[in-house]
């Protein structure tokens, strides 16, 4: 079961990359094989967010601009919050990790 959802989560993230059109990058807009690698990462931040027990990836939003991850949304611990960083800058193709998480504690 796993697998299946690492699957959809993967899939999911490459059909909604492949939609952005464009040739050339600019610093507010990227190029559709920028928009493809950027998916690519989302796709896996995420995966490795559902693999482990600490996260809790349904609360945790994963945007990735020119290679930059940025992780919102909410967790229940510090040790989360810290393992989900940690998580993220340890995947293939990402240069900068932003942390936009809350902890919500007692949830």
């Amino acid at each position: 079961m796993k697998h299946r959802n690492t699957a959809a989560v993967l899939l999911a993230a490459l059909m909604g990359s492949t939609a952005v059109v464009g040739c050339s990058s600019t610093p507010t807009q990227q190029s559709a094989g920028q928009a493809v690698d950027d998916g690519v990462v989302t796709a896996k931040v995420k995966a490795a967010l559902v693999a482990d027990p600490v996260t809790k990836a349904h609360q945790i939003n994963v945007e990735t601009f020119k290679g930059t991850v940025q992780l919102s949304g909410f967790v229940e611990t510090d040790e989360a919050r810290t393992r989900a960083l940690q998580l993220a800058r340890d995947v293939e193709g990402v240069r900068k990790v932003k942390d936009a998480m809350e902890v919500r504690h007692g949830s």
